[in-house]
């Protein structure tokens, strides 16, 4: 489907559309705050079917192209897919179902990770649904052939994230049992293959030790967002002012606006839920 909003019919005027699982997304978002402080966004968290490291290719694309459609209908010039997850499994059926640009998290990752090696021995850590694709792999291997890769699924960081578990013994000896092979097989770089993973940063950089340098694939992929908007002369400019971002989910609202205020350091105005009028706001804000 290619829908009626193709980038050639936006202009600088219209917002970035961003979709994760849930929260991890965010990580991506305050990235691109950093790196176009102009443009308007809406960003959407599907909480209701989250984890989407658990489920299948076909469950996951469907979810994707829900999530896209929905975007789709605020007229986004361009849709970052802040799942990498999805971005392993669904991106490229996304961009052919879809005339707008769509960009995801793997290969920005994967281009970082790369300019930070030092010996060529790079982990990965991510849901089982990622780690199993084999994406930042093969994203690695066109970038350099000799590079020597090393992967780990991690599947209980996602739910310690949504949960706000972000430290304490627990967190601390699930991270001791899944990073340890990692350990020995004398990584210099290790890419946090799931958005949420950048908010365990602390637990996993004590883990790893500080000869190990974590790569955050959001930072890269803001980046990318702004090169390709401005090839395509879609960057908002400066002297714009950038609106209240838009924040919608499939679930859990409140729950989301609460955890979503800590981390971004900013104030949520509203949260909506998608099919339901009511929409929870900033207590402070009433």
């Amino acid at each position: 489907m290619s829908g009626t909003n193709g980038y050639k019919k936006s202009g600088v005027d219209q917002p970035i559309g961003i979709f994760d699982s849930g929260i991890g997304g965010l990580t991506v978002l305050r990235e691109v705050y950093s790196e176009l402080p102009a443009e308007d966004i809406v960003y959407f968290g599907d909480t209701a079917h989250l984890p989407y490291g658990t489920k299948s290719k076909e469950t996951i694309t469907k979810f994707s192209i829900d999530n896209v459609k929905f975007l789709q209908g605020f007229g986004t010039k361009i849709v970052i897919v802040a799942c990498n997850t999805a971005s392993s499994l669904s991106l490229d059926e996304l961009k052919k179902r879809f005339s707008f640009p769509i960009i995801g998290v793997i290969d920005p990752g994967a281009k970082q990770a790369m300019q930070a090696t030092k010996n060529g021995r790079i982990g990965i850590i991510g849901t089982k649904a990622t780690i199993g694709s084999g994406s930042y792999e093969a994203s690695l291997k066109r970038l350099d052939k000799s590079v020597k890769v090393f992967s780990e699924a991690c599947p209980l960081f996602v739910p310690f994230v949504e949960e706000g578990w972000l430290d304490g013994e627990v967190v601390s000896k699930v991270a001791e049992t899944y990073l340890e092979p990692l350990k020995n097989f004398k990584i210099d770089t290790l890419i946090l293959g799931c958005t949420h993973y950048p908010l365990l940063t602390r637990i996993i950089r004590k883990t790893m030790g500080d000869s190990v340098r974590l790569v955050n694939s959001a930072e890269e992929t803001a980046k990318e967002a702004r090169s390709l908007l401005e090839r395509l002369k879609l960057k908002a400019p400066k002297e714009k002012s950038r609106t209240d971002t838009r924040f919608y989910v499939s679930d859990e609202p409140e729950q989301f606006r609460t955890f979503g205020e800590r981390f971004l350091a900013r104030p949520i105005q509203s949260v909506a839920k998608v099919g339901d009028t009511r929409i929870v706001r900033n207590r402070s804000s009433r």
